[in-house]
């Protein structure tokens, strides 16, 4: 079955498969907050079959489920109380390379930092300005993930799927993920009904470089570099993404915590008004983005903390885990520094992780 435009999906479900029911497993070492959670029942697919395997079992078919990739848009406030899918389907090639384009596919379960580097590695550029998100090619799609003015929505040619209540493979083309500002199909009407198996992206030739975000601008004025390439934009998005965002190995967090809040352009004025030092960022449709990291940092809560949980001391929109915090310590900071935000602007932040609570 095909949502839209694009060639058919390949015949990954077949079916028929033993699977294997883990049960009590932790799940700390599996969200990059590293907050303490068992699941009850947890269920690993490494190929797309196995999910269909998972659609037709009389007990775990209809079970309520929790899709997990690499955890890194996740927050447990809680045990989760139904099925955990953990995705670790591999696999990355190139499915074919035009004077126009090149069309790669990756199994949902690859780091997607690991992809980024491999489609440079074989000649094809067009990702650079993602590297070093955390998370995996399956979670991309979901999230819309974006940076250094990129999102992956520009680059999905489709999103194959596995339809959990029949074990059917989908293909959504990308007007059928219906991508938005860190949002998607995924995250609304199929969220928990699919498991995204394989992604195919499409990066067009020639190469253009992004550079038009003010830190890399940067970056490259103080290097003197004026025409950098696409392996220098990749090392220099990892070295900023560095100074700015600490590493889940070493400090729990999700990334930016907070979406960037969209208003008309009326309430962008009125606003800059009030705050004559307000950034923002016009968008195609005439509205605005506001950045929450500078509403937050003006509110004082950069460097502060709740309990173990805080705010990133070089960051505003990343929350971090001190070391032994619990879910429901995020949530209260969180929850603190959307109070002040909506008191100061009348702007409500709104959260990007998935919470389970």
């Amino acid at each position: 079955m095909t949502l839209g435009s694009g060639t058919p999906p390949p015949p990954h479900a077949r079916g028929g498969e033993r699977l294997v029911v883990e049960t009590g497993v932790c799940l700390q070492d599996m969200n990059t907050f590293a907050l303490a959670a068992t699941a009850a029942r947890l269920v690993r697919v490494r190929e797309a079959r196995d999910v269909a395997a998972i659609a037709r079992h009389p007990v775990l078919g209809p079970a309520p489920k929790l899709i997990l990739g690499g955890g890194s848009n996740l927050l447990l406030a809680r045990d989760p109380a139904f099925l955990v899918v953990k995705v670790e389907i591999e696999g990355m090639r190139v499915l074919e390379s035009t004077p126009q384009a090149a069309l790669l596919e990756a199994g949902a379960g690859v780091r997607w930092h690991e992809f980024v580097r491999w489609s440079l590695a074989q000649g094809h550029p067009g990702l650079e300005n993602l590297a070093l998100i955390p998370g995996t090619v399956g979670a991309a799609p979901v999230q819309n993930i974006g940076a250094y003015g990129l999102d992956v929505a520009q680059r999905i040619e489709s999103v194959i799927a596995t339809d959990l209540s029949s074990g059917q493979t989908i293909e959504f083309d990308a007007a059928a993920c219906r991508f938005g500002y860190r949002d998607s199909v995924f995250k609304r009407e199929w969220a928990g009904r699919c498991v995204i198996t394989h992604v195919r992206f499409r990066l067009p030739k020639p190469w253009c470089p992004l550079l038009g975000y003010a830190d890399l601008d940067r970056h490259f004025s103080q290097a003197g570099l004026a025409h950098p390439d696409a392996h220098q934009i990749f090392e220099a998005v990892c070295a900023i993404r560095k100074t700015k965002l600490p590493d889940p190995a070493a400090v729990g967090n999700a990334g930016s915590f907070f979406k960037n809040p969209i208003v008309d352009a009326a309430t962008r004025d009125d606003l800059g008004q009030a705050f004559p030092g307000l950034v923002s960022y016009p968008q195609d449709d005439g509205s605005y983005k506001l950045a929450a990291a500078w509403m937050i940092e003006s509110c004082g809560w950069k460097g502060r903390s709740v309990g173990r949980a805080a705010v990133h001391d070089r960051h505003a929109l990343v929350l971090v885990n001190l070391g032994g915090a619990e879910g429901a310590d995020i949530i209260a900071l969180a929850e603190a520094v959307r109070a002040d935000v909506l008191a100061k602007f009348g702007v409500r932040l709104e959260y990007e992780p998935v919470v389970v609570r």
